[in-house]
């Protein structure tokens, strides 16, 4: 498929704008993607950075490639199951997250599993992208060198984005020095909208990542400068985690819906739950029963809340857990769960606390020849840690490791955490009609899944589809968002439901994606964020 036109959509005007340029400029969705990643940590540098981890589903039919590369974060070799079961104090309520005294998994030196963001970038460019590392690397060199300007969603991030039990946002902010000196103004307060963020360092690290590649993140000088400060500070990452990081390469997992095919990605990412949740779904008439209706939301819900249980007795790295995957993937197990949605039952998950914030962020782009890329990435909660001189701040992964032994989720030297990033691809006769994901914590499968919803059954552009308001159930509770009115939501509570309605009227993951109809594609960015679409 040739579309004779490009597009890209990302939730930072600043990446989008960075990414159409290279498309511009003759390069491909490869080389637009990654050059938009590097800016997006450059200019929102809570919510993602080479110190990160993500998924990235890349779709180049010319080359006959179509796979995924999953970087997720990975527990340092030091780690241990056992080695925090004593401090749990609880879990958050959408079983995102663990809660333990002195917050050590979620603040600090020990949060921080080994990065694989900047390693999946550089083998993207280096095997399907079509210019040069330096130049993909240039245009965030340039952001880091000018600072960037505080954004209203960034704003909001930094006084909003902790919830109970977690450390709030300011606290990992003024962790390090440089973030105490970037972050605050002279009398203490936080930077507001508009004000310049200058991070120290940050562009020299990239000016020698685009010189020197990947490898000198990963075994050069700046490795030896990471693993001298991880020492100092107390934490697990050293430089033997950061020389033995591999990326994983996989063909995408692969679903139906309706007349359409799903790619996504496998556990430990969210793709699993998405199909599960669409197998669901697809024995509903969704259309007829009408969007966001009563009805509608229970039976979205109740395969919101299977997908969450199975997720957690079930699905982590698939290197490390036997995953289930026929049976949580089968038409026949959905069909099963679906009867019981039809007869009234309601699927208990237990919780407690507080949802995990959305602190992640997307991009997705497709060049004029057809090549579709779709990556989400993220720093998890951000640990607070910036070496001196480095400029970038480091994941805060560990926190979402289970901390009690034996389970799916249970830490142990070298595994990667459940994510719930799902990069995905729609298509229809062998042509992609969708090309999605978003940031949102455990929130990002569920706000995906119902774009996707909105566009196929419900008909609706990109830009609707990522807008309509939303709804979430990963626990017992059904949360909905502000705009969704209350004579839809209280025949819910009348059937006994718990609906838990948020003061904000744009939620439940940050929605980003494109839809090609003819060839001609149109973009969404979630309206609740600072994102963009831009047409080349």
């Amino acid at each position: 498929m040739t579309t004779g036109t490009g597009m890209i959509v990302a939730a930072q005007p600043e990446a989008t704008e960075a990414g159409a340029r290279v498309l511009m400029a003759g390069g491909n969705a490869v080389d637009a993607a990654i050059t938009a990643a590097l800016v997006q940590g450059a200019v929102d540098p809570q919510m993602c950075g080479i110190a990160g981890f993500g998924s990235c589903q890349i779709h180049m039919p010319g080359r006959d490639v179509h796979l995924c590369i999953d970087f997720h974060g990975k527990t340092p070799l030091a780690a241990a199951p056992e080695m925090w079961e004593h401090l749990i104090e609880g879990e958050t309520r959408d079983g995102f997250g663990f809660v333990l005294r002195d917050n050590v998994n979620d603040l600090g030196y020990q949060s921080i599993t080994t990065p694989g963001s900047l390693r999946a970038w550089s083998e993207a460019i280096d095997e399907f992208g079509t210019m040069d590392w330096p130049d993909i690397v240039a245009p965030a060199i340039a952001h880091a060198e000018s600072g960037f300007a505080v954004r209203p969603h960034v704003w909001y991030w930094w006084t909003h984005g902790a919830d109970h039990g977690r450390v709030q946002i300011d606290e990992r902010l003024r962790f390090s020095a440089t973030g105490a000196a970037a972050y605050f103004r002279s009398d203490g307060s936080l930077r507001r909208i508009g004000d310049r963020v200058y991070l120290p360092g940050l562009a020299d690290t990239l000016r020698r990542i685009a010189r020197h590649g990947a490898d000198d993140f990963y075994t050069g000088e700046i490795a030896a400068r990471i693993a001298e400060d991880m020492h100092r500070g107390g934490g697990l990452l050293s430089e033997h985690d950061l020389a033995s990081y591999r990326t994983t390469r996989t063909d995408p997992l692969r679903g139906r819906y309706r007349d359409y095919d799903i790619t996504t990605n496998h556990p430990p990412g969210g793709g699993v739950m998405l199909v599960e949740m669409l197998n669901i779904l697809e024995t509903f008439d969704l259309a007829g029963i009408g969007h966001n209706t009563p009805e509608y939301i229970r039976i979205v819900a109740e395969a919101m809340k299977r997908a969450t249980v199975d997720k957690d007795k079930h699905v982590g790295d698939p290197a490390f857990v036997d995953i289930p995957m026929d049976l949580l993937t089968s038409k026949a197990y959905a069909a099963g769960v679906a009867d019981g949605i039809r007869r009234g039952e309601k699927v208990h998950v237990p919780r407690f606390g507080q949802p995990e914030p959305a602190d992640t962020t997307h991009v997705a782009v497709i060049d004029d020849a057809g090549n579709c890329v779709t990556m989400t990435h993220s720093l998890g909660m951000p640990s607070g840690v910036i070496t001196d001189g480095l400029g970038f701040m480091y994941n805060g992964c560990m926190a979402v490791f289970d901390p009690r032994p034996g389970r799916a989720g249970s830490i142990a030297p070298g595994k990667s955490r459940f994510s719930s990033v799902v990069p995905t691809i729609v298509s229809r006769d062998g042509q992609p009609h969708i090309v999605i994901g978003a940031p949102g914590g455990t929130q990002i499968v569920m706000g995906v899944m119902q774009a996707i919803l909105n566009v196929i059954d419900h008909r609706m552009t990109m830009l609707e589809a990522v807008s309509a308001p939303r709804f979430s159930a990963t626990s017992s509770l059904i949360d909905v968002m502000n705009r969704i009115p209350g004579y839809v939501t209280e025949p819910l509570e009348a059937l006994g439901y718990r609906v838990v309605r948020s003061p904000l009227t744009f939620g439940i993951a940050a929605v980003h994606g494109i839809r090609i109809v003819d060839g001609v594609p149109d973009g969404g960015a979630d309206p609740g964020h600072d994102g963009v679409a831009l047409a080349v």
